[in-house]
């Protein structure tokens, strides 16, 4: 079939990988100038089935509120619309105890099973792109503790293998931590990573341009038509090109272009923030992957940098750095790892809008109208889910069963009307 992806990302190119590896005849369209230029371009880099979970759960919102005020906190809200209003109403209806547990659970679900994917793509095409074994979460107090209690339960119940650590446990893992920055305890996922989603992407695209992918850059595509929602147009009056199926992967901008076909998909920009910087001491670097739960912060080693990236800001102007947010990461990393990057010269500070869901899961799989197939709403989780959610994708459009049980990470969760 002749298929067009719509997104450069690191969804849409792991997508139309996974097409073209079972022989179809993919086009990309990306509206920048190159691909992995927004969420994909400067995220934490975790991989972890352990740790994508939604933001939907028990306890979230008041933790939210107790912390909305303070000068370092992991969100932040600006001036919010109607739909932003609306989408949080939603986000807290599903922080219910028996709803998180479910979307938790497919979500891990859909997670381990790209890990496994990212992991044969990674050896079979002799990828290299600054991965990092093993993710340590920093457990500051009671709090903290106790939000972790439901995500756990889901793991232990799935097999997953993950360990809880005091102090001194963690400390050996971490020589380099603070010995002055104290904590209650930590979880260990010693199988997961951190590595680099962007270098990936661009890694990935060569391998799929090398197998018969088109790529095409800076095209605006248009809102698809009720009428033909399989033409891909350029501009208004541009009469398009015919596809036999198209894949939507633009992230943020999914829900726009969707929005003609009937299909109202309740995404919402929830941006975030990191800042990389060279290796100041080796020593004194984090190995691998550190994440403060209290301040939803990652501190990533990527390579020779390390990364710090974290943040949860709804409304407010997209293009502009809320200084607080930026002062929140420089925060956490002296609080855990001082003097570990050189943070006074070649800092690479950047901000990304995540489409995320209400409810947690992406939207894998058919649209409900023919030949329209959605793969969006990944949120901070799609690194962690982009291999996956494309195979699963490819393999249904091939009319082939996929690996996994796709319940309850379909567009009918959403009540969707046309």
């Amino acid at each position: 079939m002749k298929i067009a992806v719509i997104g450069a990302g690191v969804i849409g190119v792991t997508t139309a990988y996974e097409l073209a590896h079972q022989n179809h005849q993919v086009s990309i369209f990306e509206c920048n100038g190159s691909a992995a230029e927004l969420c994909s371009f400067a995220n934490a880099g975790v991989v972890s089935p352990g740790y994508t979970t939604p933001w939907a759960k028990p306890g979230m919102a008041l933790h939210v509120l107790t912390h909305l005020w303070q000068r370092h906190t992991p969100a932040r809200i600006g001036h919010l619309g109607w739909r932003e209003l609306h989408w949080l109403w939603q986000w807290q209806q599903a922080c219910d105890s028996a709803t998180f547990a479910r979307n938790r659970g497919n979500m891990l679900r859909l997670a381990s099973y790209s890990k496994q994917r990212l992991q044969e793509l990674t050896h079979r095409l002799n990828l290299d792109y600054e991965r990092a074994q093993g993710l340590l979460v920093l457990l500051r107090g009671e709090p903290e503790r106790k939000l972790t209690q439901a995500s756990l339960q889901v793991m232990r119940d799935a097999g997953l293998s993950v360990q809880t650590l005091n102090p001194e446990q963690a400390r050996l893992i971490e020589p380099a931590l603070n010995p002055e920055t104290p904590f209650l305890e930590a979880l260990h996922f010693a199988d997961d990573e951190v590595s680099n989603s962007r270098q990936f992407t661009l890694m990935l695209k060569q391998e799929a341009e090398a197998i018969g992918v088109k790529l095409h850059l800076n095209a605006q595509v248009q809102p698809l038509l009720r009428s033909q929602p399989t033409t891909i147009r350029l501009a208004p009056d541009d009469a398009g090109r015919s596809f036999d199926a198209v894949v939507m992967c633009a992230g943020l901008a999914s829900a726009s272009l969707l929005a003609p076909l009937g299909l109202r998909i309740p995404l919402a920009a929830v941006h975030g923030y990191s800042v990389s910087a060279a290796v100041r001491e080796h020593l004194d670097a984090p190995r691998s992957g550190v994440m403060d739960e209290r301040y939803k912060v990652a501190i990533s080693r990527l390579g020779q940098r390390v990364r710090v990236s974290g943040g949860a800001e709804m409304g407010g102007d997209a293009n502009q750095h809320h200084a607080g947010s930026i002062k929140t990461l420089y925060k956490v990393l002296d609080d855990w790892f001082p003097g570990a990057a050189r943070t006074q010269d070649n800092v690479q500070i950047w901000k990304g809008a995540r489409p995320m869901l209400p409810d947690g899961p992406p939207i894998v799989g058919a649209s409900g109208v023919p030949n329209i197939w959605l793969n969006l709403g990944h949120g901070s989780s799609g690194w962690a889910l982009s291999c996956g959610s494309a195979r699963v994708v490819a393999d249904s459009i091939s009319g082939r069963k996929p690996d996994i049980d796709l319940t309850g990470l379909g567009v009918e969760r959403l009540g969707r009307t046309q």
